[in-house]
């Protein structure tokens, strides 16, 4: 069913998928998160990215025009064990794989703490992160490291669950700072990704590499080239 539904979205016309509610495109998710005696979906809506929705996050000079960006509306588990509706903001050529691991996350209800565009922190990576949010695109320099532009510049890098699947930069500098207490992997936390779960098994699949095996690990990130 999962499958159907993703197929059925990433064939319907653009300008058709941007004109469909999220309400309507998945009855079963509840703003605020609710239980439903529906059988639960993706409810996967792919469409342009409203120029709103890029804001802090896209300026001239970046690498990918805004043209080749993606919205991508779906549901996901919550903390609280309920549906709720996020979003991500990726590039066109990655659709196909972001929604095979999101599907595949959906389908083992691995829960997600929140996932808002990064518009909605005014493109602040140490905001979202503390907040812990998962996205996506965010045209930006690497955190912990200015000298560098971040792969989420290129619409092909995830961050999923910040606090409980922190970063360290190669100064050894936590971030989020709350991510600390997550330091330690061997211990079984809600949210937290691990060698060989659902996520990293999903990722393998579509051949996006975790940092979390970089020397200077960072949990939460997944890119499509290793970066």
């Amino acid at each position: 069913m999962k499958i159907r539904l993703r197929l059925v979205a990433l064939a319907l016309p653009l300008a058709l998928m941007a004109t469909v509610p999220a309400a309507e495109a998945s009855p079963a998710a509840r703003p605020h998160g609710a239980r439903s005696a529906a059988a639960p979906s993706l409810g996967l809506v792919v469409s342009a990215v409203p120029s709103a929705k890029l804001r802090f996050t896209h300026r001239p000079g970046c690498p990918v025009p805004a043209r080749d960006l993606r919205l991508l509306s779906m549901n996901h588990w919550g903390f609280d064990g309920c549906l709720h509706r996020g979003e991500l903001i990726v590039h066109r050529r990655v659709v196909k794989d972001v929604t095979h691991v999101f599907g595949a996350m959906f389908h083992a209800r691995f829960p997600i703490r929140k996932m808002r565009v990064m518009a909605a922190y005014r493109g602040n990576d140490e905001a979202a992160m503390a907040d812990d949010n998962t996205s996506a695109y965010n045209c930006r320099r690497v955190t912990g490291n200015p000298a560098k532009l971040s792969r989420h510049s290129y619409g092909d890098a995830l961050d999923i669950n910040t606090v409980e699947n922190p970063y360290v930069d190669a100064y050894g500098r936590v971030h989020p700072a709350a991510g600390r207490r997550h330091l330690r992997r061997d211990r079984p936390v809600k949210g937290m990704i691990r060698r060989g779960d659902a996520v990293t098994a999903a990722m393998a699949r579509v051949g996006w590499y975790w940092g979390g095996r970089w020397n200077h690990p960072d949990y939460q990130h997944f890119s499509a080239n290793g970066q």
